[in-house]
């Protein structure tokens, strides 16, 4: 019998079979190949009837059939590629078996849901980590920006408002200005020309005998002085009652006390917005202040503040004294108040 006969012949043969007969060839009994491989003599039975479900683990049975391969003089490549030609059916149905086993489906399920619990646990932890986030990161970045917005979005109304009370406090000086000015001069005049007069009188009066020429001048002098000053007392009524408003003159004519300066400092711990103008409408500042800056200013009193962020301002003095801004009204943060003497 030529090779390729023997390999057809074995091609058409189980593996059991092509074992039995390499073993039968040797004139080897099972024992013999049971003992060489420290196994069962059922074990080898088992093999050469292909009765492989003898066996549990398919791994256990390609060592075996390899190692009786070998030691029956067989190729043990040859004979593994035919017993997993001769294995396929059987996984096949025991992976059906597997299928229809209800404690398989369970455990399938099982196994799906720690799948989906362990899914729904990473997305809880992806939200709570966001609300952290949103609740404690975010205010923290947002608040540095409140003051600076407070006062942006405060300023061009506060600026319409300084603009219209300096308009008014640059008209009120003018109405003022223009009337007792005449009225000051045309007495100032009526009173010189009266002096004038009466020096020239007490000039040109006779000397008298019987009396001493300085006691007789003195008298005189004084007599004309007298009768001068009745003339101008006379002559200053009139003047008084030309004037247009005698009642803003009249003050003019009297007041002569110089206007009371008022210094005023701010430490901000913040940013803040703040303007102040004096008593007579000059705007001492209007600017955005830093944390850690101070402002000093010194105009006319009283001083007129406004306040764009109240929770910024860290310390105020006025005239050295310390003032507390919680005496005044506060509405949206902001604060607009007068500082007097």
């Amino acid at each position: 019998m030529t090779s390729d006969e023997i390999q057809q012949t074995a091609s058409t043969e189980t593996v059991g079979q092509q074992l039995k007969k390499a073993r039968e060839r040797h004139g080897l009994s099972v024992a013999q190949i049971a003992d060489a491989q420290h196994l069962r003599n059922g074990v080898i039975q088992a093999i050469e009837n292909d009765d492989h479900s003898q066996i549990d683990s398919e791994l256990f049975l390609k060592g075996y059939v390899r190692a009786y391969a070998k030691q029956v003089g067989l190729d043990g490549d040859a004979i593994i590629a035919d017993l997993n030609l001769e294995l396929e059916p059987l996984r096949q149905k025991k992976a059906r078996e597997l299928e229809a086993n209800p404690l398989v489906d369970i455990e399938r399920r099982k196994r799906r849901k720690r799948r989906v619990g362990k899914l729904l646990l990473l997305i809880l932890a992806v939200l709570l980590v966001a609300a952290l986030v949103v609740m404690f990161v975010v205010p923290k970045f947002s608040t540095g920006d409140s003051g600076a917005s407070l006062s942006t979005m405060t300023a061009p109304d506060e600026r319409a408002l300084d603009a219209d009370s300096l308009g008014e406090s640059e008209t009120l000086p003018n109405l003022n200005s223009d009337d007792p000015e005449p009225a000051v001069e045309t007495a100032d005049a009526s009173v010189n020309n009266d002096a004038d007069q009466a020096q020239a009188q007490t000039e040109n009066l006779p000397a008298t005998t019987g009396a001493e020429p300085e006691e007789t001048f003195a008298a005189e002098a004084e007599s004309a002085t007298s009768v001068q000053s009745g003339d101008i007392v006379e002559d200053q009524i009139p003047v008084v009652a030309q004037s247009t408003e005698p009642a803003l003159a009249q003050p003019s004519l009297t007041a002569d006390a110089s206007p009371v300066s008022g210094r005023l400092e701010i430490d901000f711990a913040g940013d803040c917005w703040v303007q102040v103008q004096d008593a007579t409408g000059t705007r001492l500042t209007s600017s955005l202040r830093r944390a850690g800056e101070k402002l000093e200013v010194t105009g006319e009193a009283p001083l007129t503040v406004v306040i764009g962020a109240v929770n910024t301002v860290k310390a105020m003095r006025f005239q050295g004294e310390s003032v507390d801004i919680g005496d005044f009204p506060v509405e949206n943060n902001r604060a607009e108040f007068t500082l007097t003497i």
